[in-house]
């Protein structure tokens, strides 16, 4: 169960560069790609200990990673993301009826910041 969820994570965590997407690669190959970059680069900077997280996220991917999975963990993503969006937005509105503006601004922006999590989990999604 654990490796299920250090798994679901590194997916989550390792998101494709739009230069695979436009390269045409998409969902696990895509992240494969990614991460072998990022090997590239710690190598090149003698990160021995990055390279052997990479490497060990690598083979998870290549052992684990299907594009139905994949888009599955990414839809869960945005469904958790459109809840925390409601929730913020129960708490600005609870926060109006206080009438207090510093209540206000502070929850205000944790709305924005939730709404822009669900606009990266959205272009994820789409990826």
């Amino acid at each position: 169960m654990k490796r299920n969820m250090t798994f679901a994570l590194l997916l989550l965590a390792l998101p494709a560069t739009s230069a695979f997407a436009a390269a045409g690669l998409t969902g696990c190959a895509a992240k494969k790609a990614d991460i072998e970059q990022q090997i590239d680069y710690a190598k090149a900077h003698n990160n021995s200990y990055r390279v052997a997280g990479l490497e060990k996220a690598l083979a998870e991917v290549t052992a684990n990673c299907t594009d139905a999975s994949l888009r599955a963990d990414r839809e869960a993503d945005v469904r958790k993301k459109e809840q925390k969006v409601a929730e913020r937005e129960q708490e600005l509105n609870e926060a109006k009826a206080s009438g207090r503006a510093d209540k206000i601004e502070k929850k205000q922006e944790k709305l924005n910041d939730a709404k822009d999590e669900l606009a990266q989990a959205k272009d994820e999604l789409n990826k």
